[in-house]
């Protein structure tokens, strides 16, 4: 920069000087002048040309430094554009969210309401379950106080009715020893048919047939009439109405034995008393037997019961 200063002061300088004085300057003056000229303007020019180049290397430089940062700018920009385009989609993903959020927060108390609805039914619903099931519980138990009360009529039934041809069997063997001992007459006290005693003892033993019959009967038809009035609940399970069924089947079973019983003890005490009396009774002790034969019919016959009940 030196150079090119004092290269410019000596153009100057001569630009100054007259051509008068220039014309008295000798020609060795001249060309000591002009070569100094030219050396100075061909420094200007290498420094010049320097320069130029200096320039022109921090131009690349800084075209380098610009592209780069175009580079840098668009990748930004495309990020930018992506951002752009996810915060849109964030957008519309958060309002079908919220959009979502609202329906399901209605579905939500729709199906509240409804199942308070529904848990009010069933808690009714469980109370009537409740309520057929205690009274179910009390059939039940009523049920097994029948059918226990079955049992022990039908085992009471058959020791009396042992204990009754028993006894029946001893007075008449006893008669018969008495009637053999005397004098054979057909007419005395211990033996004779037409005695208040003996038709006390004939007739002592179709009553409690009668009433225990009766008795079973009436419990019987009780128990028979109890599936007709009593519905059994649509909440029942299969073991009780199973339970209910055999509880039937095993009255049933009750009542055939109870007629087969009241069956096989008129027989029973028939042939007691035919093998009892002797060949020498009289009339009237036969025909106190066919009176007695008709009571103990009409205990085997339970169509004589159903038939009054009725």
């Amino acid at each position: 920069m030196a150079k090119l200063s004092q290269g410019v002061g000596s153009a100057e300088d001569l630009n100054k000087i007259s051509d008068e004085e220039l014309l008295r300057w000798s020609k060795e003056d001249l060309i000591k002048r002009l070569r100094k000229v030219e050396g100075d303007k061909m420094n200007l020019m290498v420094e010049h040309s320097n320069l130029m180049k200096d320039v022109n290397r921090r131009l690349q430089v800084h075209l380098h430094e610009i592209r780069g940062l175009k580079e840098v700018n668009q990748k930004l920009q495309d990020d930018n554009q992506e951002l752009r385009e996810l915060c849109c989609f964030l957008d519309d993903d958060r309002q079908k969210g919220k959009k979502l959020s609202r329906e399901w927060q209605r579905f939500g108390r729709h199906t509240a309401g409804v199942m308070w609805k529904e848990v009010g039914s069933y808690q009714q619903k469980l109370k009537d379950l409740e309520s057929k099931q205690e009274a179910l519980i009390r059939d039940n138990l009523e049920l097994k106080e029948i059918v226990l009360m079955l049992d022990e009529e039908r085992n009471g039934a058959g020791s009396r009715s042992s204990i009754d041809s028993q006894n029946s069997l001893t007075n008449l063997n006893g008669g018969s020893g008495a009637r053999d001992v005397g004098d054979g007459s057909s007419t005395s006290s211990t033996g004779s048919a037409g005695s208040p005693d003996h038709h006390h003892h004939h007739h002592h033993h179709p009553k409690p047939v009668e009433n225990k019959t009766g008795t079973i009967r009436r419990s019987a038809d009780d128990l028979s009439t109890l599936p007709h009035h009593r519905s059994i609940p649509n909440g029942l399970n299969d073991t009780s109405s199973n339970y209910i069924r055999q509880l039937e089947t095993k009255v049933k079973l009750l009542e055939d034995d109870n007629k087969l019983l009241s069956q096989h003890s008129s027989h029973s005490e028939l042939r007691t008393l035919r093998k009892g009396l002797s060949p020498y009774h009289s009339e009237s002790q036969l025909s106190s037997l066919s009176q007695y034969q008709e009571p103990l019919q009409n205990v085997s016959n339970p169509s004589s019961f159903t038939g009054d009940k009725n």
